[in-house]
């Protein structure tokens, strides 16, 4: 027998015997519309880091900028530091981007 006709013989014993039954995304439909849209020698990269969770830094600090500006909205005691933290995370958002603007026009 060859590996290919193992190989779907085992996934249908596995399919009859419930194994992958309620795992995630578990009869949703595949949007790859992303993956294809982003430039061939980048999808192996992207997908392991998405797969992972591992986001780039301009979007933990987006993040971060939205949960401080929550927390000056709600008007909690310590908005002086509140304020100077959320400037900080500006300009390190500021540089990251300047210097990913920088790196493109070398190009």
């Amino acid at each position: 027998m060859d590996f290919e006709k193992l190989a779907e013989e085992k996934i249908r014993e596995a399919i009859e015997r419930g194994e992958f039954n309620g795992l995630d995304g578990a009869r949703r439909k595949i949007d790859l519309t992303g993956y294809f849209n982003t430039p061939a020698e980048f999808r192996v990269g992207y997908s392991l880091l998405k797969s992972n969770r591992i986001v780039p830094g301009e979007v933990r600090l987006l993040r971060e900028i939205g949960d401080l500006k929550a927390k000056i909205d709600e008007g909690t005691k310590d908005n002086d530091a509140l304020v100077s933290a959320l400037n900080e995370k500006r300009m390190a958002l500021a540089m990251i981007l300047e210097r990913n603007r920088s790196g493109l026009q070398k190009r």
